[in-house]
């Protein structure tokens, strides 16, 4: 077997000259995925493409991130000529996806259905965008033998162990990824699992933030239920970590505490009197999520801040570990944080109601 190596050691210069695709970029993570893309930390990509199908959403991203308040500000905008271009297209059309892969160097696979209820009444269309979308970008890079350096899969939590719709289809998005290691030898296939990012859009943070400006109540849908809390920034560090440290077909899985999402609602409500109000389980969720099976243990590495899963394919698992495997399954049912720690970490992140506004159910930071 090899021995274990690291890609682009040097986070300082691990985006220099690259050209890089955002797919689903006008969402939550990609929004802060560009803003650290562009802030040098890890080198000075030469061009950033957000790839989605929302036309609106890339307006108002644009328009973010050039600091214009209106288009009246935007004469003319130099969309192809700027070092962060937005291009629209569906992960859906190969010949959409073929178009915006040529030239890039890295891939990032943000595009997703990912409302669990929404995946559970509309399963094909999950199918469409969450396996379909990913087998176009493979297929386009071996069909077109495309030099595309490293691509990033953005999985979730709900993949393992599936017992939703969109946990399915995530988990079916991660083996075809990572099987494309043998499809497409030029190109590394990588991926990051984790579970609920704080105050992404459709998160039920913004929600409990809604409920408690209306006076309540804030609905929950089980008092038992847990949930691994990380920040959209931890989010994004875990894909950078995957850039740098990943070998072909590993999957990162930060190392980050879980809450009752009754303690959330908890700290969020404070010393207001407003009513927690249980309405019942929704469709195709879980009590509590898991990041690592039983099963996968054994494969399963501690790399840096992260655990590594490592492929399930011995063709793509040839690099060589001598770390100790994980010893158990890594549940949200385990450590789970009081409500003390859980109103810090909200704290710390600066999700008190007080901190923030809502419009349109989404956060405005």
């Amino acid at each position: 077997m090899q021995q274990i190596m690291t890609y682009g050691e040097d986070k300082k210069t691990l985006f220099d000259g690259k050209h890089v695709l955002i797919t689903g970029g006008t969402g939550s993570l990609g929004k802060v995925l560009t803003q650290r893309l562009l802030s040098g930390q890890y080198g000075t990509p030469e061009k950033i493409i957000i790839f989605s199908r929302d036309e609106a959403k890339q307006y108002l991203m644009r328009l973010s991130f050039r600091h214009l308040k209106a288009a009246t500000e935007e004469i003319i905008y130099p969309n192809f000529e700027e070092l962060l271009e937005f291009r629209i297209g569906d992960v859906r059309d190969l010949h959409s996806v073929v178009g915006v892969l040529r030239d890039v160097d890295i891939v990032f696979n943000a595009a997703a259905m990912k409302q669990v209820p929404i995946c559970e009444y509309f399963p094909h269309e999950a199918v469409r965008t969450n396996i379909e979308g990913a087998e176009n970008i493979v297929r386009g890079i071996q069909q077109f033998n495309l030099p595309v350096e490293t691509v990033v899969a953005v999985s979730t939590d709900k993949a393992c162990k599936p017992v939703n719709v969109m946990g399915m289809t995530k988990a079916i998005q991660e083996r075809l990824f990572m099987s494309a290691n043998l499809r497409c030898r030029g190109t590394r296939f990588i991926g990051v699992r984790y579970g609920n990012v704080l105050a992404s859009r459709g998160s039920v943070i913004p929600l409990f933030h809604s409920q408690i400006r209306a006076g309540g109540p804030v609905s929950i849908t089980s008092p038992d239920m847990t949930r691994f809390l990380l920040s959209l920034d931890q989010a994004v560090q875990t894909i950078m970590d995957a850039c740098r440290l990943a070998c072909p077909g590993e999957v990162f899985v930060p190392r980050v505490r879980s809450s009752l999402i009754i303690n959330v609602a908890k700290a969020l409500i404070g010393n207001r009197n407003i009513e927690i109000e249980e309405v019942g389980i929704r469709p195709g969720e879980k009590i509590h999520e898991i990041l690592v099976a039983e099963e996968e243990v054994s494969r399963t590495v501690r790399r840096g801040d992260h655990y590594a899963i490592r492929s399930i394919l011995p063709e793509v698992d040839t690099v060589e570990d001598q770390r100790p495997p994980l010893t158990g399954e890594y549940s949200s049912a385990d450590k789970i944080m009081d409500l003390e720690e859980t109103t810090r970490l909200l704290r710390d992140n600066q999700l008190m109601v007080e901190d923030v506004q809502i419009e349109g159910g989404e956060l405005l930071r």
